[in-house]
């Protein structure tokens, strides 16, 4: 089951009315993996975001790890809005268990939670801003 107060704390969330979310809830999936299993491989197909609920796991581009993720953090977003291959892959670092929203649950999202789903459009546009700005800095160090 998908606890509604833990999925507030993803800022995916923000500002989104826990009644809005038993509403869309039906709508996301809830997957586990184990250590060493890849829920995204690079330049494969990925229509859903991942919001990690337990474990922690890493995410390399061509073989070079470069992030970790834990619990509280999300993946797979850039593949959910522009639709392109994965830009890398995800590794579970140890046992994994992610709530997913799919591309085909956020367009049903937007027909049933039209005011949550710009609450949530908006704030994927700025967790990937943020993300773009901390790389700008990286690669002008």
């Amino acid at each position: 089951m998908i606890d509604t107060n833990a999925l507030q704390r993803y800022s995916l969330f923000g500002g989104v009315l826990p009644e809005q979310i038993e509403h869309i809830k039906p709508l996301f999936g809830l997957a586990r993996y184990d250590a060493g299993d890849a829920p995204i491989r690079e330049g494969d197909p990925n229509d859903k975001i991942y919001f990690i609920l337990g474990g922690r796991v890493s995410v390399s581009k061509q073989g070079v790890v470069i992030a970790e993720l834990g619990e509280g953090e999300t993946f797979g977003e850039m593949e959910l809005i522009d639709v392109m291959p994965s830009i890398a892959r995800i590794t579970a670092l140890e046992p994994l268990e992610v709530v997913t929203i799919s591309n085909r649950a956020l367009y049903e999202i937007s027909k049933i939670e039209p005011k949550a789903f710009a609450l949530m459009i908006m704030n994927l546009a700025r967790d990937l801003s943020r993300r773009l700005r901390r790389m700008d800095e990286l690669a002008c160090r």
